[in-house]
């Protein structure tokens, strides 16, 4: 890493990405709640922002030097049957883009929907279970890492009421994108690698919002978002135990210090060749 992990980097980040999303949104001049209504608003209300955003991250995660902590752990979580909540999260957004009516979208429609999946999924995950969690676990204990990482991630989502969504469905949508922030770390830990969540986090959206805007009948399938934030809130703790970043990088140092090097890596590891125990 060209520059060492913060805490207080964490919350720049965060809240220049926060910035950055809403002023070019609001440029735009797109409601929120006509994002998915049609191509031509979910271009210029969704997929613009976030391309401008996925720029900038990318910038700021090279000249700091943190792509393979931000999408990369050390040690996978030694526990992996938690994963069964990101499975459901999946299957529920395989059953959403089944029951849309697709002959309600032409190709630019389509095209904007992808669009907004792939960046949606690259820029959310990269800034709060990557950039952020990589801040936040050079202080703080996994479990404060996981928890402050997911509360921004929900938080962040205020700034939709500011572009025209009601207050109440978006203090909703911030207590659902805590609790489904958490099933995005689940599968971070498992797997041991960020690019999952993203595509998940990706699948997650288009689904969304195609089963949102054409839906076939009722879409039964959606009502288990809040199940599956349950579910993850209720088995994160066996994911987060026994990973401590702040703790591996206190050992190593004192490690270093009384002329042993570096912990060997653990058969766990998830990048072969990488040194130190635990996650980052």
């Amino acid at each position: 890493m060209r520059i060492q992990p913060r805490l207080w980097m964490g919350f720049l980040i965060w809240a220049g990405y926060v910035v950055v999303v809403f002023v070019v949104s609001a440029l735009m001049g797109v409601p929120y709640t006509r994002i998915g209504a049609s191509a031509g608003e979910t271009w210029r209300g969704a997929v613009v922002d976030l391309a401008v955003a996925a720029l900038l991250l990318a910038v700021t995660t090279s000249l700091l030097g943190w792509w393979r902590p931000a999408l990369f752990e050390r040690k996978r979580s030694r526990h992996v049957w938690p994963i069964f909540v990101p499975i459901l999260m999946a299957v529920v957004a395989v059953v959403n883009i089944v029951t849309t009516d697709w002959s309600k979208f032409d190709a630019s429609f389509l095209f904007a929907l992808v669009a907004l999946g792939v960046l949606v999924g690259f820029n959310e995950e990269l800034m709060t279970r990557g950039l952020v969690l990589t801040a936040f676990r050079s202080r703080l204990r996994e479990g404060w890492a996981w928890f402050l990482s997911s509360v921004l991630f929900g938080v962040m989502h205020l700034a939709n009421a500011a572009l025209g969504a009601p207050l109440g469905g978006t203090l909703a949508q911030v207590g659902l994108a805590f609790a489904s922030g958490t099933a995005f770390y689940i599968v971070r830990r498992v797997t041991g690698s960020l690019i999952w969540a993203m595509l998940l986090h990706g699948l997650w959206d288009v689904s969304v919002f195609a089963v949102g805007h054409a839906p076939l009948g009722v879409p039964f399938a959606t009502f288990l978002t809040p199940v599956i934030g349950i579910l993850a809130l209720a088995v994160v703790y066996w994911v987060i135990a026994g990973a401590d970043e702040k703790q591996d990088r206190e050992l190593a140092a004192r490690r270093a210090q009384d002329g042993r090097g570096p912990e060997a890596p653990g058969s766990g590891a998830a990048v072969p060749g990488s040194t130190g125990s635990g996650s980052v």
